[in-house]
Order: structure tokens, then C-alpha cells, then sequence
């Protein structure tokens, strides 16, 4: 593994280089665990010969696709995809704080999210898991915070857990769990 004259003082678990016209470079070889460790930092990315810089918002565990993210001065930001098969470096230039990992995390939240807090949505969750349970639906609790309650392996429903934050490819269950969602809410009230 060669690294490139500016990634000499990195430390190796810091940084690495894809060797020249290797099929399969580095970063498509690493797995979901070790791109994780990238996620909430800030990193100096090259990619077919471009170098890109952002906070790591996100890595795609099957296509190793890397979501970066910019604030800009004037308050707003810009959201970068690289191609994980282009990746040539990835090198970590700041660590980031709770600040900047908090602002990550509730970056694509929903506008409803936003007016309950964590101790409401736990609620929230704790009462509809419950609920279906009771309906028999076998829920279980996905992701790092344990914030996305999912339905059989085919159902997810995120924060805050209403009828509309269920996402699933069938549409029978989508539309049965919605209906029971409603019901549970409406029972709730």
C-alpha cells in the first residue's frame, strides 16, 4: 500500500491509499464497521483525481458511497456524494465535538421530530411498539440510537411514529400498519 506525498505524517489507521489501478481499491474493501468510524469527522476525500472535504454524514454499506456535508457561511449547506468505487484516500482531519455530531444527526430530521423531545419520542416509541406488539406485529428496534422501530423485516417507522413515517416496498403492510398506527393514535387521545 503506497501513500501519497501529503498523507506521509498521517497515521495509518488515519489514512490510506488505493494502489495504482488496483480492480477493487482499499476503501471498497473495508466493511460497514470500519467505515463507520469515519462517520461524524471531518475528512479530506480523493476521488478520480478530485479531492473533496466534509463531514462524514453517512457511508452506504453496500456500495461504500460516502455522504459528505458542508456548512456554509451564510447558514445553509451542501450535501456531496462520492461513488465508493472512485475513492482513491480518506484521510480524517478533525475529530468534530458533540456540537458538530449533533447537528449531523438532526440534519434530514422532519419538521414533527423537532417539536417533541428525546424524552417524548422515547414515549412515543415505547407506547406504539407496544401497541403492536399487543396486534401481534413483531417489532423490533434498528440503527445506532435504537430510533427506527421496524415491522417484520419490512417496515420501518421513524420518529416521531406516526402513519406517515412508515416506509416499506409492500403496500399491504404499509397500509395495514398505517391503519394501525392511526388507531392507536386516536386511542391515545
Amino acid at each position: 500500500m503506497q501513500l501519497q506525498a501529503g498523507l506521509r505524517n498521517v497515521p495509518r489507521s488515519r489514512a490510506f491509499a488505493a494502489a495504482p489501478g488496483s480492480a477493487m481499491n482499499e476503501w471498497m474493501k473495508k466493511g460497514p464497521l470500519e467505515w463507520q468510524d469515519y462517520t461524524y469527522k471531518e475528512v479530506r476525500v480523493t476521488a478520480s483525481e478530485k479531492e473533496y472535504k466534509g463531514w462524514v454524514l453517512t457511508t452506504d454499506p453496500v456500495s461504500a458511497n460516502i455522504v459528505l456535508v458542508n456548512f456554509l457561511e451564510d447558514g445553509s449547506m451542501s450535501v456531496t456524494g462520492i461513488m465508493g468505487h472512485a475513492v482513491q484516500t480518506v484521510e480524517t482531519v478533525n475529530e468534530g465535538d458533540h456540537g458538530v455530531r449533533e447537528k449531523l444527526k438532526h440534519l434530514f430530521m422532519s419538521g414533527d421530530c423537532k417539536a417533541y423531545s428525546p424524552e417524548d419520542l422515547e414515549k412515543r416509541k415505547n407506547s406504539l411498539k407496544k401497541w403492536l406488539e399487543k396486534n401481534h406485529i413483531p417489532i423490533t428496534e434498528q440503527g445506532d440510537s435504537r430510533r427506527t422501530l421496524c415491522v417484520a423485516g419490512v417496515l420501518t417507522i421513524e420518529p416521531p411514529y406516526g402513519p406517515e413515517n412508515c416506509s416499506s416496498p409492500n403496500e399491504i403492510i404499509l397500509s395495514r400498519v398505517q391503519d394501525l398506527i392511526q388507531g392507536h393514535l386516536a386511542a391515545s387521545q
